[in-house]
């Protein structure tokens, strides 16, 4: 389930880049069609990630990291979060600074847990 999890993110974060891409241009209808297809990888984000948490709580997490794995929900909440907002206000040409900010930290939050400290990742 990690790979489908990793998979879907990496997808997520490059069809943020090219819906950011396309409204920027004013190129709205393919912004709109990737725009929705970025809300369908979101379900499938929140899917593997919620096995994922089963997984974890299933196997009774070792160590004391149920802590750490509560933040790491919390950073992929924040950041799929953050991935919207820079659709919603690109497409509105609103300022999108602070969410491309708040997308990085919670970005390296999370891939900094799942990698680095967590053992389902898929790093030894």
């Amino acid at each position: 389930m990690a790979h489908l999890h990793i998979t879907a993110w990496v997808l997520a974060v490059i069809l943020v880049f090219i819906v950011s891409a396309f409204y920027g241009q004013e190129k709205t209808k393919q912004g709109k069609i990737l725009h929705m297809i970025l809300r369908l990888d979101y379900l499938l984000i929140l899917y593997s990630g919620g096995s994922l948490l089963g997984t974890y709580i299933a196997n009774g997490v070792s160590g004391g990291m149920l802590g750490e794995v509560i933040v790491k929900v919390i950073a992929g909440l924040w950041a799929i979060v953050a991935m919207e907002m820079i659709g919603v206000k690109t497409k509105k040409s609103k300022p999108v600074k602070s969410w491309w900010i708040q997308f990085a930290i919670a970005a390296i939050i999370a891939i900094g847990l799942g990698f680095g400290r967590l053992p389902l990742g898929i790093l030894p």
